[in-house]
């Protein structure tokens, strides 16, 4: 039994230690998965910054697009990790992996902790730039709740929006043999999905959109990742949130459809990788 046990761990500890060994030597992602969302938030809070009402935070609306952007770094992160899988499956590395005697799921876990926690390491140096561009007066924040609970609840919480993100990623990528392929579904999928997550505007009076914008799976995490950093975990918060009870339930259900259907894809006998 143990060594059962040990032989389904170390594939996902191994592939999981090189998607973090991949990503420190390719500095290059970082600047791809954080410069862009900051250059965002810091071009589009600017211009929108006199942007008032009721639907904003107490900071206006930079401060209200600050979780948005911290999620399209986790979102960014998921996509740059999972768009690996293409890569690997041209140079033959997810051949010789899918032919070793370890179990399938074993090297799903294993691509999805590796992206999880680059995406949780990102946002979290996200989350840390924030303040400090406030300082600057480049970007107000919102009012930050730094409370230990509230540090471990915002940690945890993006853990596991970060599993849900890369599981969809993987789910795109696995059946897709071109990288120009995958960019065309971000383009015309993921960042319309992140757009309509209550991110960059509030689902409250948008009319058909708001529909949209609440059966998006997205939305949940935005909102109660903002419920997080608000210190607003229980109660309302801005008009229209869902409680962070939906937003975990629904975060959760999300990321577990995501990741059994990256189980199925991988245990497929047609799959690509068998032509």
């Amino acid at each position: 039994m143990s060594s059962l046990v040990a032989r389904s761990l170390l594939p996902v500890y191994t592939l999981a230690k090189r998607e973090l060994v991949r990503f420190f030597r390719q500095r290059t992602r970082i600047i791809g998965a954080l410069g862009q969302p900051v250059v965002f938030w810091v071009l589009f809070g600017a211009g929108l910054r006199g942007t008032t009402g009721p639907q904003w935070s107490e900071g206006g609306y930079q401060a209200y697009f600050f979780p948005g952007i911290a999620v399209l770094v986790v979102l960014f992160t998921a996509i740059f990790s999972t768009i690996s899988i293409i890569e690997d499956r041209r140079e033959g590395f997810l051949q010789g992996v899918l032919a070793a005697p370890v179990p399938r799921v074993s090297i799903v876990f294993g691509k999805l902790a590796g992206g999880a926690i680059l995406a949780v390491l990102q946002a979290g140096l996200f989350l840390l730039i924030g303040p400090a561009l406030n300082l600057l007066g480049l970007a107000p924040t919102m009012e930050l709740a730094v409370t230990p609970v509230g540090v471990i609840g915002t940690v945890g919480f993006l853990g596991l929006l970060s599993l849900a993100l890369v599981a969809l990623g993987f789910c795109i990528a696995w059946p897709m043999d071109s990288t120009q392929g995958f960019h065309a579904i971000m383009s015309v999928f993921l960042m319309p999905m992140w757009l309509l997550s209550g991110a960059f505007f509030p689902a409250t009076g948008s009319g058909w959109l708001t529909a949209v914008v609440r059966a998006n799976p997205l939305t949940y995490g935005v909102a109660g990742l903002r419920r997080l950093l608000n210190g607003e975990v229980t109660g309302p918060a801005l008009p229209g949130y869902p409680s962070m009870a939906v937003c975990l339930t629904v975060t959760a259900a999300f990321g577990l459809g995501c990741t059994l259907l990256a189980v199925w894809l991988t245990g497929r006998r047609a799959s690509p990788d068998r032509r």
